[in-house]
């Protein structure tokens, strides 16, 4: 029996998505729910499950192409005796990608003249300017990632990465393997500390702007190693992910559609935080979790939200719909990207279960594992600049809601307190809101009652 690998929604503003990666090639055995492919948009880079066991028979949809949500990728032959279909490269064909998706066999691409420049592509993947694991920094890599090296033999403490922050991508890993591996030994030796990035063989011709002139020493340059940096000279080519390319396309629409506007406010969290010291080990030690203060927060904009709903809503036309749940989006930061997964029902929601779920989507976020729902269905959204350090933060409102809250580091500072100055947690929020719905007056009104819960915070802990 013949089951369709389809295109899956991955967002109720997303309409369709990017496959960047196929984990198995025509003829291979599937199981269920065993990752089959990785996809890219503006919210979601995850890792799809296969619909069915058997037999992958046929890829419709090549690395790099877009296509809409519904879409059949692919066919899996449930029974597992369906013959594969001979060749998915006439799919990739019709619309190509980029060469660097093929690095495994960059000789036959390059341009004839530089049949050797496709030989240093793993060195000069690790000529990256971007500090090496070696000197004592985290490794940062996805799952996927760690696996290819781990099948392959690979020591990511030897690997340059050129993603963003020194992250090892897939065309990474896939330009070591197509080199032959990495030594856990040493790096490259021409990768000295302070040494200059690499330039390539021809460089640009002069005056020329980066990717305006693409002749043939750039085509034969962008065969022989991964599209994630290409140097000339003293500057770098970066090519945007297609997450990236959409969290940019969203909030420029976001900007363009919603009139933003800021109100400020300050939140004496003295009370909330003695508490969160005084029950954080016992939280943990009862209940396996830890206790951060991003639940008091969700309570206390549950608590606005009930009181003033008109912030819980979206814009549909002329029409204003006011949202009977209330569904929290959590900003979570990934060395790829940003992601917004939702809370469902947090006024349903005890402390303890807002902090589990929150810690749930967190983790399954960051290793690719989010469900398409569960990035669906946002009615107000969250952001946590604090936790880097920032005082406060003026985010962009997540469409389509019409309000965010924005979150400043927890920091004790003098105050005045009944005439007299004391030492006091003080924390600065932010909301950003859609003039077209909500008026400053709400505004405040919704910021002055998530003051007072959290100033005289009631709800037990243990």
């Amino acid at each position: 029996m013949a089951v369709d690998i389809v295109m899956p929604q991955m967002g109720e503003s997303i309409f369709e998505g990017t496959i960047t990666k196929w984990l198995k090639k025509p003829g291979d055995k599937v199981e269920r729910d065993e990752p089959l492919f990785e996809i890219s948009t503006d919210k979601v880079d995850a890792e799809i499950p296969s619909p069915s066991a058997g037999v992958l028979k046929e890829i419709k949809v090549g690395e790099g192409q877009t296509v809409p949500i519904q879409t059949i990728v692919g066919v899996i032959d449930a029974a597992g005796s369906g013959a594969a279909a001979p060749a998915p490269a006439p799919a990739k064909a019709e619309t190509p990608a980029p060469a660097a998706k093929t690095p495994a066999a960059p000789p036959a691409s390059a341009p004839a003249p530089r049949p050797a420049a496709a030989a240093p592509a793993a060195p000069f993947a690790a000529a990256a300017a971007t500090p090496s694991p070696q000197d004592g920094g985290r490794i940062h890599s996805s799952p996927l990632v760690r696996r290819m090296a781990k099948e392959h033999g690979i020591d990511l403490a030897a690997v340059r990465g050129t993603g963003a922050g020194g992250r090892i991508s897939k065309q990474d890993i896939e330009a070591v393997i197509a080199a032959g591996g990495v030594p856990a030994a040493a790096p490259p030796a021409y990768s000295a500390p302070g040494a200059p990035a690499r330039t390539p063989t021809a460089p640009p011709p002069p005056g020329a702007a980066p990717g305006v002139s693409r002749g043939l020493a750039h085509v034969a340059l962008e065969t022989a190693v991964p599209r994630e940096k290409i140097y000339f000279g003293n500057y770098e080519v970066q090519p945007m992910s297609t997450m990236r390319q959409r969290i940019a396309e969203h909030m420029v629409a976001s900007k363009r559609v919603s009139a933003h506007v800021y109100s400020v406010d300050e939140i004496d969290m003295t009370k909330v935080a003695a508490l969160r010291a005084r029950a954080k080990e016992e939280f943990e030690k009862r209940y396996g979790t830890k206790l951060t203060f991003m639940p008091f927060f969700v309570k206390a904009a549950v608590a606005g939200l009930r009181a003033f709903p008109t912030l819980n809503a979206s814009l549909d036309g002329t029409n204003v719909v006011i949202h009977k749940d209330i569904n929290i989006g959590i900003a979570v930061a990934l060395d790829w990207g940003l992601i917004v997964p939702v809370v469902k029902n947090a006024d349903e929601k005890n402390l303890l279960g807002i902090q589990r779920t929150m810690n749930d989507l967190a983790e399954r976020a960051r290793s690719k594992k989010l469900k398409p729902e569960e990035v669906q269905e946002g009615t107000f959204s969250i952001t946590n600049p604090g936790v880097f350090g920032g005082l406060f933060g003026l985010p962009v409102i997540n469409q389509p809601n019409v309000g965010i809250l924005g979150l400043g580091a927890i920091e004790k500072r003098p105050v005045v307190v009944d005439d007299a100055i004391a030492i006091r947690s003080m924390c600065y929020v932010t909301l950003s809101y859609d003039h077209r719905v909500v008026d400053g007056a709400i505004a405040h009104q919704f910021l002055h009652k998530v003051k007072e819960t959290l100033e005289n915070w009631s709800e037990p802990v243990l």
